[in-house]
């Protein structure tokens, strides 16, 4: 009767391993359809957002080097001036520009830019009344878009001109199609019965003051 306990106690304790040594048993050998079901060990790394370094170098360019540029109608710094020979005057315009003359006209070109030479027959020498009265109003017809500037009277090194400054637009470039608008100083010398207009024209954003100088300063009579 006394070995009865320790015979129930031993089944008990041999269950209890049984039991736990079949629970290591299904985990370690896994069936097919518990394997998986179950997370894989390894994590998976989530899909980049980020370009690689060396693809964001690909396409950002490095930034350029600044260069210097003139506006659309500047007249280079380094522009030789040669004489130009008229009936009783002469006037500095730009070496090689080209030239076009007509019976009351002539003209120097180049890309945006141009100086009209119109000489002719006066009674009186202009002044600033007689300009606004005459001269403008013939601008106002023959311009496109005329804006009116001022006028006034200036010295240059030939004595007292009138200067008329407008704006208008250019005409219509025959290959483009466009049309630029051009800043005017029209300069009225005058001497003995004679007069000359001398025009220089050019975008409004180009910074042509110094080359515009040249040419009015020079112009001397005969």
């Amino acid at each position: 009767m006394k070995l009865w306990p320790v015979v129930t106690l031993s089944l008990s304790t041999a269950v209890l391993i049984t039991s736990c040594g079949g629970g290591g048993s299904s985990g370690s050998a896994g069936s097919p359809a518990a394997s998986s079901n179950q997370p894989s060990s390894t994590p998976t790394a989530a899909p980049s957002t980020t370009a690689p370094a060396t693809s964001r170098s690909a396409v950002q360019p490095s930034t350029p080097v600044a260069t210097e540029s003139n506006p659309p109608g500047d007249i280079p710094d380094n522009q030789a001036f040669v004489a130009f020979h008229g009936q009783g005057f002469t006037v500095k315009v730009p070496e090689g520009w080209a030239r076009t003359v007509t019976p009351t006209t002539t003209s120097f070109t180049d890309k945006l830019n141009r100086i009209e030479i119109s000489p002719s027959a006066a009674p009186a020498a202009p002044t600033t009344q007689s300009a606004s009265s005459t001269v403008v109003p013939q601008l106002r017809r023959t311009v496109p878009q005329f804006a009116m500037g001022k006028v006034s009277e200036i010295t240059r090194p030939a004595g007292q001109v009138v200067l008329v400054t407008y704006q208008g637009d250019s005409a219509q470039d025959p290959v483009t199609g466009k049309v630029i608008r051009d800043a005017f100083e029209r300069y009225l010398f005058y001497r003995a019965g004679k007069q000359v207009e001398l025009t220089l024209a050019g975008p409004v954003n180009a910074d042509n003051v110094d080359p515009w100088k040249t040419v009015s300063d020079s112009f001397r009579w005969a």
